[in-house]
């Protein structure tokens, strides 16, 4: 999880949502990705599914047996469908997402919905904190940003 943090960092400091992913075979990591969204102004760009796909390409194999996920966020919907698709043998995840997450938030995607064809053990809340404090700290910032710039420009009209 510490190098899945260190992507995280990598997209904090791109301005991107702080997540990070790597992927993991026999004790080696096979890929690493961070949160591309704005980057490379596509939707799709999360770290976990930039990860699967670096994945795949290193093992010449779409299936990801014997692989896993480390992210630091619970992954959304639309991850947790590809994870299931790649079908790795185990996701490990940060902190919980109540909102939006797929893998035990409000639905798990990964282990209990019996008409999907691949279900992966979940490991929840490894490194929690720290995962959601760098996510904390970005939307905290973000939201100060935000206020900054509403101030400075209803100053904008005075004079």
């Amino acid at each position: 999880m510490g190098e899945a943090l260190r992507e995280a960092h990598k997209a904090y400091r791109a301005g991107e949502v702080p997540v990070g992913a790597v992927v993991v075979k026999d004790g080696r990591v096979i890929a690493r990705a961070w949160n591309q969204v704005e980057t490379l102004k596509d939707a799709t760009a999360h770290a976990e599914m930039l990860a699967l796909t670096a994945a795949e390409e290193a093992l010449g194999e779409w299936r990801l047996e014997g692989c896993t996920l480390f992210v630091t966020k619970e992954p959304c919907p639309m991850c947790a469908g590809a994870i299931v698709h790649c079908r790795p043998e185990r996701v490990v995840f940060g902190c919980p997402d109540a909102k939006g997450g797929a893998a035990g938030g409000w639905i798990n995607l990964l282990d209990s919905n019996p008409p999907l064809n691949h279900r992966c053990e979940v490991v929840a809340g490894v490194m929690g904190e720290e995962c959601l404090a760098i996510l904390q700290g970005f939307f905290r910032e973000a939201r100060e940003r935000k206020k900054l710039e509403r101030g400075a420009a209803a100053g904008d009209g005075d004079g």
